[in-house]
């Protein structure tokens, strides 16, 4: 259930069910948030990262050559791999979906997140009315499509290949940190929502101490970083630090461009937009072995977007129970996370709405040719 085409769209109308029926249909225990279960997810991954940075610093350099040429990249890649799924815990913080307490909930994702270099309660605040406002062409605030009419006049120029290529590499390595900077790929303002600038259109006055916490995280890190390049340099810190943050930043802006575009999902103007309709309008995917590293943010995304307080270790048996439920309006995509990235930069360039007559006008699709 949930297998279909690529191309064979999810329903748009509005669905048979309600929120409760789909919760009626998930266990009870699946909302239960253990403290104990969730500091062992997050312990475990600490533990991985401490591995590799031990491996790194106490037996790399006694590998002759040319093995440091291998190690290294592995090292980058698992060390990125697991950070990633540090990422997610404190993503999960923010969701209040870690503990029963609020507090705890943001002391580990505060920590957490700026040790990752992001303003966890910006982010966790921007991110929120992303969940809020999932599928709204006018209100959502992350992977916001844009009309043929708004698409910037040099982007045919980079729909070929080699163009498309260009701009995977541009927005795998700068697009988070230019999302949190500019918003660029985000909802439109009338002025610049930087996540850095408590007084940001992004924040409401409630939030700005909150931010100004946030920005004194990352500047808590920076120092840190500062500190220890002074003392190893900054060839070390990058090696230790820098290349497996990048590749977070990478997985970010992937995991978070194929949860929400695809040429089947459907996205609204406020004449059909609700928040049902919204958080539907949403894949989950496969990344094999990466699933469980990334604590199934992957492969379960519609029922996070669904029940965002559920921790992920119900995630998968959340989804299972919803399926017959959500039956049509489920989508899992099974297609190779290379090849479907490849895909949706290929395919989903603008939305439009279709042009028969007895189609809805306030539902758009992707479309790839200009």
């Amino acid at each position: 259930m949930g297998e279909k085409g690529t191309h064979e769209r999810v329903p748009h109308a509005k669905p048979p069910f309600t929120l409760t029926q789909i919760k009626k249909a998930i266990p009870p225990h699946c909302f239960h948030r253990s403290l104990l279960r969730s500091f062992t997810c997050l312990l475990s991954d600490l533990a991985s990262v401490s591995l590799f940075f031990y491996l790194a610093i106490a037996y790399f350099p006694l590998i002759p050559y040319p093995f440091p040429y291998i190690a290294w990249p592995l090292y980058w890649v698992f060390q990125g791999c697991t950070l990633t799924g540090i990422w997610v815990i404190a993503h999960e913080c923010g969701h209040h979906a870690f503990s029963d307490y609020q507090l705890i909930d943001d002391t580990v994702g505060f920590f957490l997140h700026s040790a990752l270099l992001v303003p966890y309660f910006s982010w966790k605040y921007s991110h929120r009315r992303h969940h809020s406002n999932t599928g709204s062409l006018e209100r959502d605030e992350v992977f916001v499509p844009k009309p043929k009419s708004q698409v910037p006049w040099y982007s045919k120029y980079f729909n070929n290949p080699p163009g498309r290529l260009i701009s995977l590499i541009a927005t795998l390595t700068l697009g988070w940190p230019l999302y949190l900077a500019f918003n660029v790929s985000g909802r439109p303002y009338d002025r610049l929502a930087c996540h850095y600038d408590p007084y940001a259109p992004i924040f409401t006055k409630r939030e700005w101490i909150q931010v100004y916490i946030s920005d004194a995280g990352i500047l808590g890190m920076a120092f840190v970083l500062y500190r220890i390049a002074m003392a190893k340099g900054a060839f070390w810190v990058m090696r230790i630090y820098g290349i497996p943050l990048l590749i977070v930043n990478g997985f970010l802006v992937l995991i978070t461009f194929l949860q929400h575009t695809h040429p089947a999902l459907p996205h609204y103007d406020s004449s059909e937009w609700n928040w049902l309709r919204g958080a539907l309008a949403t894949v989950d995917r496969d990344y094999g072995v990466l699933n469980r590293v990334f604590h199934n943010i992957t492969d379960t995304h519609v029922a996070h977007h669904l029940f965002s307080t559920m921790p992920h270790y119900h995630a998968k048996e959340a989804t299972e129970a919803i399926k017959p439920v959500l039956g049509e309006y489920y989508r899992f995509d099974r297609t190779p996370v290379l090849k479907a990235i490849w895909r949706e930069t290929k395919e989903c360039v603008y939305v439009e709405a279709d042009e028969d007559a007895n189609s809805e006008k306030g539902v758009v699709w992707y479309r790839k040719n200009f």
